[in-house]
């Protein structure tokens, strides 16, 4: 598949951008919110794939914790508590940028997405994964 014919005239630099989502595909964040922080450690192999990718790849982490609107915690913006986590584990260099937004990209790997192929399947997979439960 060429990636470079999914993007327009003058953006053919973003088909090297591989979007990452921190929390649940890098840092485990098995807490979930809790307290704001960055405290999971490396989910295995993370770390490793991150070092990889970034040599062929751009690598943008994005994530909820970007977030613009986002309260500061331990006076700290979540881009800066998510470089601090990276810079602890020795991958920050692996990282172009990080961001609340959906850029360009060929691929996203995220803990919460769905592959799209048609409608008919999303929704019999939206009824049976969500709306079914309980009944």
């Amino acid at each position: 598949m060429n990636v470079l014919g999914h993007f327009p005239p003058g953006f053919s630099d973003n088909a090297k951008n591989l979007c990452i989502d921190f929390d649940g595909v890098i840092h485990s964040y098995d807490k979930g919110y809790h307290d704001g922080t960055c405290y999971g450690d490396p989910l295995p192999g993370s770390l490793e794939a991150l070092r990889v990718l970034s040599k062929k790849y751009r690598i943008v982490i994005f994530t909820a914790k970007a977030k613009p609107s986002r309260p500061l915690v331990n006076g700290m913006t979540g881009i800066e508590l998510v470089e601090a986590w990276l810079v602890r584990y020795g991958v920050r260099d692996c990282v172009a940028e990080i961001t609340a937004e959906k850029p360009r990209a060929f691929l996203y790997i995220d803990d919460n997405g769905y592959r799209f192929i048609n409608w008919a399947g999303t929704l019999d997979f939206i009824r049976s994964e969500f709306e079914n439960q309980g009944k």
